[in-house]
Order: structure tokens, then C-alpha cells, then sequence
């Protein structure tokens, strides 16, 4: 059987950093040298190779651009390698799996995302674990078909659908939850596949990528008191196609008139106003109650379960990639990779 060869992406993060012995200070290690600091990586049955950024690029400054650049690359060594694990800061993790999952069509090989929470240099780090976790369910396969071709965020112990996280801690080791949709898989003494739940494509179609991504979108968290002038800068902010609208429990906002024609207003010169919870679990079901009846009725497009993450990713890529309002809205309220449950 020919070896498997698995592609390490080292983005920036965390999970990179080593002490200095000159300095003291944490600085990014070369990952060419990878087996030094983690010389488990010498005992698998697979090849692994790396490649850094340069500069490398601190998730807080992660860009729909650094997005495109990394699916470039997964797309110039797709035929190369049995699969790929990307190291990413953890602030924006989620934003970038989420995005990758849309851009990345007829995925049939795995892309797990990890990081950690302290530097693989410190004596208590979480990074070792995550990354040769993340190492050995890339490298997964049955019959020579890949165990989870997804693109997913490994994370203390829970490997998750990438379009179904969110991070919800900055201090423990479990930065990671998927309230709507169970984990993929679960490390203990032994890695268990939760195969149900795993997405296998279908379809014949060839591996593509989609590099186009329109940025031209907002996030509307709505909160009581919020001010008029707020919702109205915007809904009219100059560019803006889309609008994220982050409403409380079910899917409800302000019944005050003002709002409601902000609202109307808004869709009537062709907004797309998509609306998810502010909650970590459930969805969006606006026929429950009045507030979200209304909005219903003036064009407001639900969001059914989706994360924030996903949702502002799915409508980068879809005024990217559609004609029309009228097709992003259609596509809206399909799910293209299992980001939502209808």
C-alpha cells in the first residue's frame, strides 16, 4: 500500500511558539524541525511534510484573503497528500473553517484545524496533544477512503464539524463547543468515529475551489435600548449587501415601529438580512412568535441553527458566487455543507 502523506499548514497561533533560551521569550519554531519539538511525529506510519506563512499571521487579523490563500495551497497539493491539518490561532478558528467548508467543493480528504491555548514550548501545553490527535484522524482511512472528509476544528479532545463551532472559552483547554450538531469523533484511550453524523459526499464531482469571497457584510447584535441611529448606520452603511442580524432566543427583535421600518426599508432596496440566535444552542423559528412573525413577513431570512461564523462566512461566499439576491436567498435556506438543519 503506498504511504499516506499528510500536510501540516502552519498559519500563525499559539500552538507554534517555543522559548528562546537566548531571550526567554516565546518565539515561533521552525516547522521544518517539527519532529524535534514533537519527536512522537517519528513513531506514525505516515509521512509528514509542513509548510509555514511568512510573515505568519495572528488570527486576529485573519483576512477573506488569507482564506483564498489557503485553499490556493490545499488546492496545489490536493493530489499529493491524504489530507491536511491546518494550525491556526484560536480566536478566528471557527471563522475560518466555516469559510474554508464553503470554499472547498467535492471535498474528499480531511482538513482539521487545531491550535492550542498554550505555546508547544511550555511544559503544560495542550498543543502537543491536539496536534498529533488532529496528525492521526487526517491521516484516518478505511479501504483507502478517507474516515472524515470534512473540514473540521480539533480541540481538546472533540473533533467538530468546522461550520458548527463556535470558541467560547479563552481560558480552558476546551476553547470549543458545538452545541447544535455532536462531535465527529471523540479521543479517549481510543478514537471513536461518530460515522452518523459524518458527511460523505456523493457526489462524482471533481475537487474545486471557490478563491471569491465578498466582504461587503455586517453583524447586527441586537440588545435592549439599542439605539435607532445604530440600526440605521448599519443598514445603510455605503456597500453593504448583507446583514448578520444576531437576535435574541428564537429568532425575535423590537416590535417598535421605528425598528420595523428600518426592517422594511432595509429589504425593499434588496438588503439580505439573515437572522440567527444570540444563543450558543438552538434556532431560529420565526413563525413562534410575533416579533419574529414580523420580521418574516418583511423579507427577514432565517438562519435556522446556524453559528455566526457560518453565517457570515455562507454570505461572503454566496454574493461572491450568485447572480442574484434573489439566488443567494434560495441558497440561504439550503444547506450546501451541513452547516444548518432544516
Amino acid at each position: 500500500m503506498e504511504e499516506r502523506k499528510i500536510l501540516i499548514i502552519y498559519t500563525g497561533g499559539t500552538i507554534g511558539m517555543v522559548i528562546d533560551p537566548e531571550t526567554n521569550s516565546l518565539v515561533p519554531f521552525d516547522f521544518e524541525s517539527i519532529s524535534k519539538h514533537v519527536p512522537e511525529l517519528r513513531r506514525f506510519d505516515f509521512q509528514v511534510k509542513s509548510l509555514s506563512f511568512e510573515p505568519l499571521i495572528d488570527s486576529s487579523d485573519m483576512h477573506p484573503d488569507i482564506w483564498i490563500k489557503l485553499v490556493g495551497i490545499i488546492e496545489e497539493n490536493y493530489s499529493l497528500y491524504d489530507g491536511f491539518v491546518i494550525l491556526h490561532g484560536t480566536d478566528t478558528m471557527a471563522y475560518t473553517a466555516s469559510a474554508l467548508s464553503f470554499m472547498l467543493q467535492n471535498l474528499k480528504k480531511p482538513v482539521v484545524l487545531t491550535g492550542s491555548q498554550l505555546p508547544l514550548g511550555t511544559i503544560r501545553t495542550d498543543g502537543k496533544e491536539n496536534l498529533i490527535t488532529a496528525l492521526e484522524i487526517a491521516a484516518a482511512q478505511k479501504n483507502r477512503q478517507a474516515l472524515v472528509p470534512e473540514v473540521c476544528i480539533y480541540f481538546k479532545d472533540k473533533l467538530f464539524r468546522g461550520n458548527r463551532t463556535t470558541k467560547y472559552n479563552a481560558e480552558h483547554f476546551n476553547a470549543f463547543r458545538s452545541d447544535n450538531y455532536p462531535p465527529l469523533a471523540e479521543a479517549g484511550i481510543h478514537l471513536k468515529y461518530n460515522y452518523p453524523y459524518i458527511r460523505y459526499t456523493t457526489l462524482n464531482g471533481t475537487f474545486r475551489v471557490s478563491k471569491k469571497m465578498d466582504t461587503n457584510v455586517a453583524l447586527l447584535r441586537i440588545f435592549p435600548g439599542i439605539n435607532k441611529d445604530v440600526v440605521k448606520a448599519v443598514l445603510n452603511a455605503p456597500n453593504i449587501k448583507a446583514v448578520v442580524l444576531e437576535t435574541y432566543g428564537s429568532g425575535n427583535a423590537p416590535t417598535t415601529e421605528w425598528f420595523l421600518n428600518e426592517i422594511k426599508e432595509a429589504v425593499e432596496r434588496g438588503l439580505i438580512l439573515l437572522n440567527v440566535t444570540q444563543c450558543l444552542a438552538g434556532s431560529v423559528e420565526m413563525w413562534r412568535y410575533e416579533t419574529g412573525v414580523h420580521m418574516l413577513e418583511l423579507g427577514v431570512v432565517s438562519g435556522y441553527d446556524m453559528t455566526t461564523e457560518a453565517a457570515v462566512t455562507k454570505l461572503m461566499y454566496l454574493l461572491a458566487n450568485c447572480s442574484s439576491v434573489e439566488e443567494v436567498k434560495k441558497e440561504l435556506n439550503r444547506s450546501l455543507q451541513g452547516e444548518i438543519h432544516i
